[in-house]
């Protein structure tokens, strides 16, 4: 990787993290704070929230007819999900301290709060509770296969692929053999280091 390119990367990740930490400070200024695994907001957005909270029955008949009708579907989803997550949880669990790799939380990717919005009814809570498992366990699987990735084969596809995960940018070029058995074992070590996104610098 060129020097250009390795500094463009640098200055993205740091405008993400400060992004990250400025986007955090308004949202908690502003709307609510965060106490604990507690999520408070000021008593007249509470009242707000709750007079704008629709009833069950309200709910149900001013709702899309078609949400109703493929609910089964969505929800039958849970299985493969729980059953990929328990096979690549059990797969980190015993491989990755053999690899040396740092292990990845659960809970940086599946976050359980929707439930303090007072203007959602139990069943709106219920979907956003499976919504936020579902996405946070894709996102909490693809950072545990990312890692995988690093460790056997931190290369680049030679044609442009979409929808790759971050450490992607950082991996070896097409084609890039030079000294790459040492690198191989450079890219491995940093995955042991405290901090994972910043150990291909």
């Amino acid at each position: 990787m060129n020097d250009r390119i390795q500094q463009l990367l640098d200055q993205i990740t740091s405008l993400e993290d400060e992004l990250r930490t400025a986007l955090s400070e308004q949202q908690s200024s502003i709307f609510f704070q965060i106490k604990g695994k507690r999520v408070e907001f000021e008593e007249s957005i509470k009242q707000t929230h709750k007079k704008l909270k629709k009833n069950f029955f309200r709910w149900l008949v001013t709702n899309r007819p078609q949400n109703l009708i493929t609910g089964p579907i969505i929800y039958a989803m849970i299985i493969p999900l729980i059953i990929t997550d328990l096979f690549v949880s059990f797969y980190q669990i015993t491989c990755f301290p053999i690899y040396g790799i740092k292990k990845v939380r659960r809970g940086d990717y599946i976050i359980f709060d929707r439930q303090h919005l007072s203007y959602l009814n139990f069943i709106e809570k219920f979907h956003c509770t499976y919504c936020a498992y579902g996405s946070g366990m894709i996102s909490y699987v693809s950072e545990i296969i990312a890692r995988t990735e690093q460790y056997f084969c931190p290369i680049k596809h030679a044609r442009k692929i979409l929808g790759t995960h971050a450490r992607y940018a950082r991996f070896l070029e097409f084609g890039e053999a030079e000294n790459y058995e040492a690198t191989l074992e450079k890219y491995r070590r940093a995955l042991s280091a405290q901090k994972i996104d910043e150990s291909l610098k």
